[in-house]
């Protein structure tokens, strides 16, 4: 399924009390093909989550770096991981991940 999602570039700042806020600033649209979504769990000191991660494909941008966030169909998306495709010149894969 191909869907037109939202780049965005997380912004952290700090409050006026010491406190810290995350914002996202729009860097632009990009088309995605979705390949799957699955479920695991992630241990990080001691703490269990669950997160969903799908694949997704789309033409090479350079907007498209690890950190950055991917909203589409009511979620953000964090790009855990950005891959050429060697055999299809000007293809990208992505690994998407979100706090379930």
């Amino acid at each position: 399924m191909r869907v037109l999602t939202q780049l965005l570039e997380p912004v952290d700042a700090e409050t006026p009390y010491g406190g810290r806020v995350v914002s996202f600033e729009p860097l632009g649209s990009v088309w995605l093909r979705i390949d799957g979504r699955r479920r695991r769990e992630r241990t990080e000191a001691g703490v269990t989550s669950a997160i969903e991660v799908a694949k997704a494909e789309t033409r090479t941008d350079p907007r498209l770096v690890e950190g950055r966030v991917i909203r589409f169909g009511g979620a953000d998306w964090a790009i855990a991981a950005v891959a050429g495709d060697p055999d299809r010149p000007g293809r990208t894969t992505l690994t998407l991940e979100r706090a379930r």
